[in-house]
């Protein structure tokens, strides 16, 4: 078999937005031994820049919808041209059109990352028995599939996915960056307009309906002089907006948009997650439904107590792994109650507790690499024929795809495209 470092691998995911599995990836990136291009389906967004200021080179493929069937014989000759060991894809549009494009392409190893799968929905959209079919008809293509906890893993293998290809290899985080720092907490409150003695609620992630910040919106409001700050985007901000001046809370819930999970911007004046969790009194995760739940563990190394209705991450393992979280129910009387308790309370910091361990970046990446070292065994004539072949010359584009970053020689952005996770 060829030898890791050598290895030259494609990762290809739906789009570059702003969200988990694309952090994800960014982070995972940092901690591979071997060269990686990226392709993004559609939206080069926030994580492409970031992927170009690590160095990798990204290229937008420009699919302009699911039954955008022009993509595929675009991707299979960018895939052939490349002459990749091994294809890496993630979310569902990405695993269906990459598993197929890379056996055509001839790449024997091909493995892909189910980031998002819940009981009746996948990726934030409803589970469908053709969504399903055209799931498992795909993943045959496919080496190995990756779950990013035990949970989903059981999902896979409820579908009909054969136990021997699912390998558990959670998301990850790199903890030093969430450790809690008081000065931090300070400047961060200054800068957000909060009360230096405020109690402060916090949530991260996608504003849609899945995550139930409405509630999350409500309980806080039921708390007088208690602060909500709420960091993420999507079609439910301008609703959350109105509830919260319905309620009369306006002036003390915080919408925040979009922020950066790795840190502070790079001019230094929009606080990013770390610093945003350093303002916080407790962490809540209202939805019913998650995959594995990465916020609520950076919450828990940067030592916040934490409340949530579902979180794989926590739920998989024995309480004493974590036991600053507490899971609750889906009701608000029982959130505003919990949350009250710790208002009286008063803030706390507790050391982070031993998952933060468990679920670190470079852990998690030492995991994949034994998945690639078994998708690449199971394909030796591929890997052999590898071992012997001139190094590919830099891929300028292929068939339409445009570079969005190129390794040490970035450039700007393609055009960009809605956001696309399906």
């Amino acid at each position: 078999m060829k030898e890791i470092r050598s290895v030259k691998a494609l990762h290809i995911i739906t789009g570059l937005g702003v969200g988990g599995a694309e952090q994800q990836l960014r982070l995972l990136l940092r901690h591979m031994p071997m060269q990686c291009d990226v392709l993004t389906l559609t939206n080069p967004g926030p994580v492409a820049e970031g992927l170009r200021a690590d160095g990798v080179r990204v290229v937008h493929l420009g699919m302009r919808g699911n039954r955008d069937l022009g993509a595929l014989p675009r991707l299979v000759k960018f895939i052939r041209r490349g002459r990749y060991d091994l294809v890496h894809t993630h979310l569902y549009r990405a695993c269906v059109y990459g598993r197929l494009a890379a056996r055509l392409a001839g790449t024997a190893a091909t493995v892909a990352t189910e980031h998002s799968l819940g009981e009746g929905e996948i990726e934030g959209r409803p589970l469908s028995g053709g969504v399903r079919r055209l799931y498992l008809a795909s993943e045959r293509l496919g080496a190995a599939t990756v779950a990013v906890s035990d949970t989903v893993a059981a999902r896979l293998e409820a579908w009909g996915v054969p136990a021997a290809r699912v390998h558990v290899v959670p998301n990850g985080i790199e903890a030093v960056r969430f450790r809690f720092d008081e000065g931090v907490r300070r400047a961060t409150r200054a800068r957000t307009g909060l009360p230096e003695r405020a109690f402060v609620v916090g949530g991260v992630g996608r504003l849609v309906p899945g995550k139930r910040f409405d509630v999350l919106v409500r309980a806080v409001a039921a708390l007088p002089g208690a602060h909500l700050l709420l960091a993420g985007d999507g079609p439910e901000r301008a609703g959350l907006r109105r509830l919260a001046a319905e309620l009369g809370a306006q002036s003390r819930i915080h919408l925040l948009g979009e922020r950066d999970p790795l840190g502070d911007s790079a001019d230094g004046r929009t606080p990013g997650i770390p610093a945003l969790l350093a303002a916080m009194d407790v962490f809540v995760s209202p939805s019913r439904e998650e995959a594995f739940g990465l916020a609520v563990v950076e919450a828990l190394a940067a030592g916040l107590p934490v409340l949530h209705v579902t979180c794989p991450a926590i739920d998989d393992l024995p309480a004493a792994q974590a036991p600053g979280a507490r899971r609750i129910g889906t009701g608000t009387e029982e959130l505003v109650a919990a949350l009250r308790g710790h208002m009286e309370a008063g803030a706390r910091r507790l050391p982070p507790p031993p998952v933060v361990r468990r679920y670190d970046i470079a852990r998690s990446a030492r995991q994949l690499l034994d998945v690639y070292d078994l998708a690449l065994s199971a394909a030796p004539g591929a890997a052999g024929a590898a071992r012997g072949r001139p190094a590919a010359d830099p891929v300028p584009g292929a068939g339409g795809a445009a570079v969005v970053g190129a390794r040490r020689e970035p450039v700007g952005p393609g055009p960009a495209e809605p956001t696309g996770t399906g």
